[in-house]
């Protein structure tokens, strides 16, 4: 006679043995029609799974985030049965439910087409329409090794036979196919509904391992409602538009090749902006007293080792070999070279918080594979800064860093923000009692900020917990750039010290920071953020200066002097083609602000303003063109895009 403990505290007996279906048909119609999965003591089960002993359940309904990961795991085993159904040769492997959706990797000697695609589809919504009842069975290992080789399915085989030894082996049967699965699933495959599509098939090795077979990847999305995928499939439109590595092509902003894999060729304009973004947040860290510093590229092994980077991240650096028999590696951070200039004089208690930021010139040999525009490079500059302070200032130090990466955000645009913090990690550095007093620091830190926070188990650094700060950009994608940490550990293994009240020895805490991450990541996400319709601020060109005729050439001249005399930057176009090609030509190129100038403008002094986007023109005196112009391109302080 269970007793099922619902979320509330309350309590249901029955009689002998019962689902979860049953259990929310106990509690409501509405409930047992909204069911589409339990949770039974923290493991998520099916409906139908009888429950025999005493437990706590909570019912998953569709508005739950649980019940997506569910509809999509669900969508990748009917989009499976689909490709057995049509295709009767390929072999399935393995298929999980994925962020924003699902795939399944199948053995085919035949490649699948877009055609092939396309009928997967439509016999997937078949097989959602067919209501097949989803049930689960429990096999032994050897009844499933057995099946598996009757099928001539070997991965199967493989994946049976990998299982830990008092794993319960569970297969999944909807009409005629059956998949090994721990599920759980829907009560049938109508539950799912038609909010899916399949995206695109790429190629993936078994198991990950280049030197074992190849398979095809499927990808599919799967949503909730109709409306949800047709706003996903509208985002992912809009991303296409966005595309950091287009529009730095058509804007001529920056380009890779592949004699330099992974780095960044920054044209004029590209760089122009680069300068832009550094130059505010030198500002942003000057006001708020940070010193900037500069560290060596290479530096020797030994001090990686003292560090404990080259045990963690030896495969990820570069190295190379000198003269005198020294390995050296090009520094795949900053944080041990600014220990090393925090030893250099003794510090007192006095001279604690000291805040020390370097735009800092990173390598890291990140697998070809992982490379993406921008984005994901191999050499990369860091906005990078660690406080080193005493225990008592950690929360102070936490709190005004929380603010100003905040205040940071709001000025590029970006008002959403979600915190996650991180806590220990499987293998770190440092004992227990020290990780305990660093979390203990970092969540009364995020706390006396008012900042909300999510647990993100076992992701922290190394050597501390982190904060990870996410941001959401204009078409709803999140990106996580910042970060907090708060370190005991390296000031230990690097031997750094300042002197107390007491004249004696103490540890400095050290907290690793960053607010945007890595400068070209940065300048990516801006590029897709602005779809390359940069705030006048932040804009590469800010104002072009173009002639309706050549008469007007000089008079284009000392418009366009007046205007970089001010402090913009300033494009002239006295070429002579027709006004409107011209216009055209530079709202293309996504200029902000065009001044238009022929023979009637110079004659009075002025200048026609057209804005990106804009039809109508505005006619100006051109010290007051200048002047308007010019205060909407200051430099934001804080609090706000300009």
């Amino acid at each position: 006679m269970p007793d099922i403990t619902l979320p509330d505290g309350s309590v249901r007996s029955f009689d002998g043995p019962v689902s979860g279906a049953a259990i929310a048909a106990d509690i409501g119609p509405g409930l047992a029609k909204a069911a589409m999965a339990v949770v039974v003591n923290g493991e998520q089960w099916d409906l139908n799974r009888e429950i025999t002993s005493d437990v706590q359940l909570a019912i998953i309904t569709e508005r739950d985030d649980d019940a997506l990961e569910i509809i999509r795991h669900d969508a990748a085993h009917v989009m499976a049965e689909a490709v057995r159904e049509l295709y009767p040769d390929a072999q399935v492997t393995i298929g999980p439910a994925i962020e924003n959706g699902f795939y399944y990797d199948f053995h085919r000697a035949a490649p699948f087409t877009p055609e092939d695609l396309a009928a997967i589809e439509t016999r997937m919504h078949e097989i959602v329409d067919r209501d097949e009842p989803i049930t689960r069975e429990v096999w032994s290992r050897d009844q499933a090794i057995a099946h598996y080789r009757a099928e001539d399915e070997p991965f199967k085989v493989e994946l049976v036979e990998s299982l830990p030894a008092d794993e319960t082996i569970s297969f999944y049967r909807q009409g005629a196919f059956l998949d090994l699965c721990r599920g759980p699933h829907l009560p049938s495959t109508k539950r799912i509904g038609h909010a899916f599509k399949l995206m695109n098939v790429a190629g993936a090795y078994w198991r990950g391992d280049s030197s074992r077979p190849q398979l095809q990847r499927i990808y599919g999305t799967a949503w909730r409602t109709e409306k949800e995928l047709r706003q996903h499939l509208h985002m992912l439109e809009e991303a296409e538009k966005r595309d950091h590595r287009r529009l730095g092509r058509d804007l001529d902003l920056f380009h890779i090749q592949e004699e330099a894999v992974g780095s960044v060729f920054w044209h004029p304009k590209g760089w122009s902006l680069y300068r832009a973004i550094e130059s505010y947040l030198r500002a942003r860290l000057e006001a708020v007293g940070y010193e900037e510093v500069k560290t060596p590229q290479l530096i020797d092994r030994s001090l990686w080792e003292a560090s404990g980077h080259w045990e963690k991240f030896r495969e990820n650096m570069f190295t190379a070999e000198s003269e005198d028999d020294r390995t050296l590696a090009l520094k795949p951070m900053n944080c041990p070279g600014h220990v090393q200039i925090f030893r250099q004089r003794l510090k007192s208690y006095r001279d604690l918080p000291l805040r020390m930021a370097e735009f800092g010139s990173c390598h890291r040999n990140e697998p070809s594979g992982a490379l993406h525009g921008i984005m994901r490079v191999r050499a990369f500059t860091q906005d990078d800064a660690h406080i080193f302070c005493t225990e008592d200032q950690v929360e102070a130090e936490s709190v005004a860093f929380c603010d100003l990466l905040q205040s940071v955000y709001r000025d590029f645009g970006f008002e959403e923000l979600r915190v996650k913090f991180s806590d220990r990690p499987e293998v770190r550095a440092g004992d227990d009692a020290t990780w305990d007093r660093a979390e203990a620091a970092l969540k009364g830190a995020v706390e006396a900020a008012g900042l909300d926070y999510t647990l993100n188990p076992g992701e922290g650094a190394f050597y501390g917990p982190k904060l990870e700060f996410v941001l959401r950009d204009a078409i709803g994608r999140d990106w996580q750039c910042g970060t907090l940490q708060v370190d005991f550990v390296l000031p230990e293994r690097l031997d750094a010290h300042y002197i107390d009240e007491n004249s004696q020895r103490q540890r400095p805490v050290m907290l690793h920071r960053a607010i945007i991450g890595s400068m070209e990541r940065w300048i990516g996400i801006l590029i897709e953020q602005y779809a390359g319709r940069f705030p006048l601020w932040l804009a590469p060109l800010q104002v072009v200066v173009t002639t309706i005729t050549n008469d007007a050439d000089d008079y284009g001249r000392q418009v366009a002097a007046a205007a970089k005399a001010a402090g913009l930057r300033v494009g002239l176009d006295l070429r002579n083609e027709k006004i409107n090609y011209k216009i055209r030509e530079h709202s293309d190129a996504k200029v902000p602000a065009i001044l238009v100038v022929g023979n009637r403008e110079a004659e009075d002094g002025s200048v026609a303003l057209r804005r990106l986007g804009g039809k109508a023109q505005e006619v100006l005196a051109l010290d007051e063109a200048i002047h308007r112009l010019s205060c909407e391109a200051a430099m934001p302080t804080g609090g706000g895009a300009a």
